[in-house]
């Protein structure tokens, strides 16, 4: 049996450490059972605090001891020290814990980069603990509701707006995030019920020191201190639970839509001589008469062969298919597609750019 920590959780919790509890107490249970350890990613924030205290809580009682790792991404004075502390913190809860400072300075805006470094020393740490982890995230409802909103002022379709998964199974790598039911008001909650100490990081606030690109706040911290608070002013009820049940519903729909499409191309895919190896061609009798939400998927997955196709590309190549007037070759990226034969034996065929250009040498 694990050694109890210096801080302890009651069998029975009450108020908002009972609710987070509850939450995550299936997603422990799953993970022990089906991976070789459990890894809380915990910056230090209320909502990663008091996520790693009550996964830790179940993992001592099954006998398991969990790992925790904090990340500092060295934007600000003092960084390292808060890392260091929120790691002591996670020692006396009763894991094993660790710190690790990254670079941020991938392309993109400051979230996404720091985004990026986080996953990949999250990643690496995981791979040292066994060949299948479990990485706790301590994503909330409000930030799924964020996500949501995020989305929607981009034109995402369903795909998209079905936003954050409770589970995203990498394989080698479960990324769980078992708080999305949960808001936070109870993850702040529960550290004050805990006596936990928790970081406000300035960088996440809109007046902090990261900035958009265009030099104005950044786009989340702007929605989480602007816009939703102007929606449920506006509205006369909170939208953040209503924001996440989109999300619910849109992953239903794009599960259903990626079902449908997986049957359809099961019936429109077949290998061909004359198409380049390995991407066959698609028969067009078989996607005509399909709804153009599942027509598109199709098509993205065959053009994606070669490249990313745009919206553009994809709308071009289903031209090709209900509005065919003997248009010619399309180029998308790092290819071209082609319609060829009449009736039933159309076909569309794909052609990376590489084989373009090395047919003139035979």
């Amino acid at each position: 049996m694990a050694e109890l920590p210096v801080k302890s959780i009651p069998a029975n919790p009450t108020g908002d450490v009972r609710r987070l509890s509850l939450a995550v107490r299936e997603h422990v249970h799953w993970a022990l059972a089906n991976c070789d350890a459990i890894l809380i990613a915990v910056s230090g924030g209320a909502d990663s605090t008091a996520l790693a205290a009550v996964v830790i809580d179940h993992c001592l009682r099954a006998g398991s001891t969990p790992y925790t790792l904090s990340v500092d991404h060295g934007i600000r004075p003092g960084s390292d020290r808060e890392a260091q502390e929120t790691c002591e913190v996670m020692a006396s809860l009763g894991a094993q814990s660790s710190w690790v400072s990254v670079t941020v300075d991938a392309p993109g805006g400051p979230e996404a980069s720091a985004r990026l470094a986080r996953r990949s020393a999250l990643a690496t740490h995981a791979r040292t603990l066994g060949e299948r982890v479990a990485v706790f995230l301590g994503h909330t409802m409000d930030d799924q509701a964020e996500t949501v909103l995020l989305r929607l002022a981009r034109g995402s379709g369903v795909g998209s707006l079905r936003a954050m998964s409770v589970r995203d199974d990498a394989g080698s790598i479960v990324w769980m995030r078992p708080l999305m039911n949960c808001r936070r008001s109870e993850t702040l909650g529960a550290c004050r019920q805990l006596e936990l100490p928790w970081v406000d990081d300035p960088s996440n606030k809109m007046d902090g020191p990261w900035r958009a690109a265009d030099g104005s706040a950044l786009r989340r911290s702007a929605v989480r201190e602007q816009a939703i608070p102007s929606l449920a002013n506006s509205l006369g009820m909170d939208p953040v639970p209503a924001l996440a049940r989109t999300a619910e519903l849109s992953a239903a729909d794009d599960e259903a839509l990626d079902e449908w499409a997986e049957q359809v191309w099961q019936r429109a895919w077949e290998a061909s001589a004359g198409a380049a190896s390995g991407i066959g061609v698609l028969r067009v009798a078989e996607l005509k008469e399909i709804p153009q939400a599942v027509r598109m998927r199709v098509l993205h997955r065959y053009l994606s062969a070669v490249g990313a196709p745009s919206l553009a590309h994809l709308e071009e190549a289903d031209a090709l298919i209900t509005h065919w007037s003997g248009q010619g070759p399309l180029s998308i990226p790092k290819g071209t597609l082609t319609r060829a034969g009449k009736g039933k034996d159309a076909r569309l065929i794909l052609q990376p750019l590489r084989l373009e250009r090395e047919r003139p040498r035979h």
